[in-house]
């Protein structure tokens, strides 16, 4: 009985699915059918379409599991200790002076390479 049930409510969320891409469809096709309509209405026509077939797609599974992975994920970010003015600032500075020296060295390192193979083939002076 239980595979029953979830066959239907699997029936049911494809239904939704269908029924929410032919809401975005139909918003889309009414934005370049009204072609001669204000832009302003016409986008927002755009959004509403957007809007609706996002409450229909969070009435099914998988949107609920989508709004509780996003719910989750900003309770996450929450709990990020961030890097004070102070810190970032060293930190950025510090990366900037290890580029400055790593250039050098390449450079350097090109310049000796460079000079090693034209003195192998006979082009340096």
């Amino acid at each position: 009985m239980n595979s029953k049930t979830e066959t239907q409510q699997g029936s049911i969320d494809i239904f939704k699915f269908l029924v929410a891409l032919v809401v975005l469809t139909i918003s889309l096709v009414g934005f370049y059918y009204y072609s001669e309509a204000p832009k302003i209405v016409r986008v927002l026509g755009v959004l509403a379409g957007i809007i609706v077939s996002l409450v229909i797609v969070s009435q099914t599974l998988k949107g609920r599991q989508t709004i509780g992975f996003v719910r989750d994920a900003q309770v996450e970010v929450r709990k990020i200790v961030w890097p004070t003015r102070q810190e970032t600032s060293q930190t950025t500075l510090f990366v900037i002076i290890v580029v400055i020296i790593f250039a050098i060295l390449l450079w350097v390192l090109d310049l000796g390479l460079s000079s090693s193979i034209q003195g192998l083939i006979g082009r340096g002076a």
